[in-house]
């Protein structure tokens, strides 16, 4: 089995509540067990950098990086900036693959999960 890493990629903030919702979900898919290895990273104002959760990735042993944006649309953070990170890495590092997942937000059950939140908004 090619030991595969989960780098999740968030904007990241300078309230650590933001950040720890990206930090909660990486727990719970460490403890799912999918995926060889599960790191946080952030585009900027927080650490570790994408490059640099790439590179603990690495360090991990995997061979195979995803890269999921943790946004909701393929703006110019994930076409540009996280494309521009995925060279970096691949350039870094040629004997691993970095493949860019989609971002979050066409996914079919993101519309369950928004009216999750809005029953649970009116319900208060």
């Amino acid at each position: 089995m090619i030991p595969t890493a989960l780098l999740l990629i968030a904007h990241g903030s300078r309230r650590a509540e933001a950040n720890a919702d990206l930090e909660h979900l990486a727990g719970v898919l460490r403890d799912k067990g999918e995926f060889a290895i599960v790191q946080p990273s952030y585009l900027e104002l927080c650490e570790p950098g994408i490059v640099s959760g790439g590179d603990l990735c690495v360090a991990g042993g995997a061979t195979c990086v995803v890269m999921l944006p943790y946004f909701l649309s393929a703006g110019r953070h994930v076409v540009e900036d996280l494309t521009a990170a995925r060279q970096e890495l691949s350039c870094r590092h040629p004997g691993v693959s970095f493949v860019l997942a989609e971002p979050l937000g066409r996914h079919h059950l993101l519309a369950e999960i928004v009216a999750e939140r809005a029953r649970q908004a009116q319900a208060k």
